[in-house]
């Protein structure tokens, strides 16, 4: 098993960098400005009508619906998927590899998200099915097979739906669980293995009782740890408020010559700080992936333009508000004149910090080693654990897609167990696997999004004249 993995793991990453810097981020890319342009910044136009759909009758008990889910709870569903470990992980790995201008790279990615995953959740609404019982199910499957008929369509539908399944049903849920289990032991002492126990027991229940309770969970979750991170954080930057403006100088200013804190030519330093901005915040907000519309097809709305500026308040919350903030937190705690990676950005310069201890090193600047790392252990089970709820349920509709209901039950089982391996292991191929199978989950999902234009457009403009 251990030569298998040796001859496996630099294939599947030879294969993830090639898909990542030059297919992937091309392809996101031009989804996001051919949207940006069609819709006609459909992101600027419609951004407050996003936000009082999203927070105007905000409530954390939306209640029991009779079938699917409130707008509020979609978006919440979405959200949990989006922010997770990426969120504080990511984004590390995004200022040690490419410096603090990676930063300004992952804004701009996620403006563009924004018109991306208004089209996916506005798709997701015109194409998503009715059960006998009423309940919705939808998702990328159902609108590339719209796109594309008769066997292509079936066969891009099939690629996209072995892979979520693959990508975050399975092995995306153990490595979040894995990183809440490494992150309480560290922090607290607990043995993974009651970890995965803990974590078995709690989704099971959430599992058994489908959409309902997942959407239950979710609303309550999502805003609270939402706020427990941004009050940890705003308590890191008003300590640090002299260093604010050094912070934000330091992104713009990296973000244009990078080579000046992570070294080598200008063409190499630009495009390490370019990619690492864009991967990272592609695979934050998850815009273009295919995920999210899975959960906004749930939501109770007749209007598809409706979900769809609700969306994208997603990927706002997601690196405008969380991502930011814990960004904000590395740069004027690290990096500024009196932190340890002062002047040198690279991760070879630091042979302590990695992005996996960053933020805690990070917060514990304020707080203290041990209440630093403490706090971004609470933190990382919240983001870990919505996600793995999300990310089932995504899996989840596409076991059905593919082999029935009957499915479903045998699904919720394997899920589990990879969620109970993933507290006792640590195996970067699997990390490298995940990867590999959320950037191919992209390709099918990009078709159809550029072929359905027309659709969006309409549903657009409709909605521009009511």
């Amino acid at each position: 098993m251990a030569q298998l993995e040796a001859t496996l793991f630099p294939i599947v990453a030879k294969i993830n960098e090639y898909l990542s810097n030059y297919i992937l981020v091309f392809l996101l890319i031009g989804v996001g400005l051919w949207y940006t342009i069609r819709t006609r910044f459909v992101q600027v136009r419609c951004f407050g009508e996003g936000m009082k759909k999203t927070f105007g009758n905000l409530s954390l008990r939306g209640g029991r619906q009779e079938q699917g889910m409130s707008s509020f709870q979609a978006l919440a569903t979405a959200i949990a998927a989006q922010v997770g470990t990426g969120n504080i992980v990511g984004a590390s790995g995004a200022i040690l590899t490419g410096g603090p201008g990676a930063i300004f790279w992952m804004w701009i990615i996620a403006f563009f998200g924004m018109a991306t995953i208004y089209a996916e959740a506005t798709l997701a609404i015109k194409t998503r099915r009715a059960d006998e019982d009423g309940s919705y199910h939808g998702g990328p499957v159902y609108y590339i097979t719209t796109a594309f008929k008769g066997g292509f369509g079936k066969f891009l539908a099939g690629f996209f739906a072995v892979a979520i399944i693959l990508a975050l049903g399975f092995m995306g849920c153990m490595v979040q669980s894995n990183s809440i289990g490494s992150t309480f032991n560290t922090a607290f002492g607990v043995p993974n293995w009651i970890v995965g126990v803990v974590l078995v027991v709690i989704c099971g229940v959430i599992f058994l009782g489908g959409v309902q309770r997942l959407a239950s969970v979710t609303e309550k979750v999502v805003p609270v740890m939402a706020a427990i991170f941004l009050l940890g954080g705003l308590v890191v930057l008003i300590a640090r408020a002299k260093y604010i403006p050094a912070t934000f100088g330091m992104i713009f200013q990296y973000a244009f010559q990078p080579q000046a804190i992570i070294g080598g030519g200008f063409g190499y330093a630009i495009k390490t700080a370019i990619s690492q901005g864009a991967k990272r915040g592609l695979f934050s907000n998850e815009a273009g992936m295919g995920s999210t519309p899975h959960a906004h097809a749930q939501a109770n709305v007749t209007d598809p333009h409706d979900q769809g500026v609700v969306a994208m308040i997603g990927v706002f919350m997601d690196t405008f508000v969380v991502l930011t903030l814990n960004a904000l937190v590395v740069i004027s705690t690290l990096y500024t004149a009196d932190g340890p990676l002062a002047e040198c950005g690279a991760a070879a310069d630091s042979t302590t910090l990695g992005k996996a201890n960053l933020a805690q090193t990070a917060f514990g600047v304020v707080f203290g080693e041990t209440a630093g790392a403490m706090f971004v252990a609470v933190c990382l089970f919240f983001f870990a654990f919505s996600t793995i709820l999300s990310w089932n349920l995504f899996g989840k509709i596409n076991v059905i897609y593919l082999f029935g209901k009957k499915s479903a039950k045998i699904y919720a089982a394997l899920g589990l167990v990879f969620i109970f391996l993933g507290t006792l292991m640590s195996n970067d191929l699997v990390w490298e696997l995940t990867d590999m199978f959320n950037n191919l989950m992209v390709i099918p999902n990009a078709l159809a999004l550029f072929a359905l234009t027309s659709v969006v457009v309409n549903s657009t403009h409709m909605a521009g004249k009511k």
